[in-house]
């Protein structure tokens, strides 16, 4: 696929994984494609956890029920009608779970890039999934970022180290199609708004 298909193909995938193995060599493609981006000051500040594991995934899942059914709660009947029938995650259809984390503490002290700008490596982070996303999107697979979970939890659940951030837990695999829309537009949650109305010219 040309580069730019690959950006607009690109899906929060949640119902369409089938579970189907994944082979080792096209993992591989996809962590060094994530291993491969950009970082603040060289420091490459991520880790990437593979879950394979069925009663961690299972507790996972669990603890994503119980965040669902919080944030469900704050909403008025109208959105919660419509959250109803949105799925959030595909933890348990998913070949596997990649959790990406990152270290703050990795390169310091003198993080050349990062002295005006604290969250850089945060964003250093975000550059990894983004990467990871588009890769499996170009090998024909799919990714969900779940985020209804608290990182205490996922940082007990997979023992991470304390000081690290567990910055999203991806579900992936192979799937039976990608959605020609997001689900969330599909559904009524939301609208993307066009690129004109997000660019600015010399000031806001």
């Amino acid at each position: 696929m040309d580069l730019y298909d690959v950006i607009h193909r690109r899906r929060d995938v949640r119902a369409e994984f089938t579970g189907a193995p994944l082979p080792d060599e096209v993992l591989h493609r996809v962590l060094a494609a994530a291993h491969a981006a950009p970082s603040v000051g060289l420091t490459q500040p991520w880790d990437f956890v593979l879950v394979r594991d069925r009663a961690r995934r299972d507790a996972f899942h669990a603890h994503v029920r119980q965040e669902r059914e919080t944030f469900a709660a704050t909403l008025d009947p109208s959105a919660a009608a419509r959250f109803a029938h949105i799925k959030i995650d595909g933890v348990r259809e998913a070949t596997l779970s990649i959790v990406v984390t990152y270290d703050p503490q990795r390169g310091s002290p003198a993080v050349l890039g990062r002295h005006a700008i604290a969250d850089a490596g945060l964003y250093s982070v975000c550059l990894a999934i983004q990467n990871l996303w588009l890769a499996a999107t170009a090998e024909g697979l799919g990714v969900g970022w779940v985020s209804f979970y608290r990182e205490p939890f996922v940082r007990d659940l997979l023992g991470i180290p304390v000081g690290i951030r567990p910055v999203a837990w991806l579900c992936v695999g192979p799937v039976s199609g990608l959605a020609a829309e997001p689900d969330l537009e599909r559904h009524g949650w939301r609208r993307r708004r066009p690129l004109t109305d997000a660019v600015h010219h010399d000031h806001w």
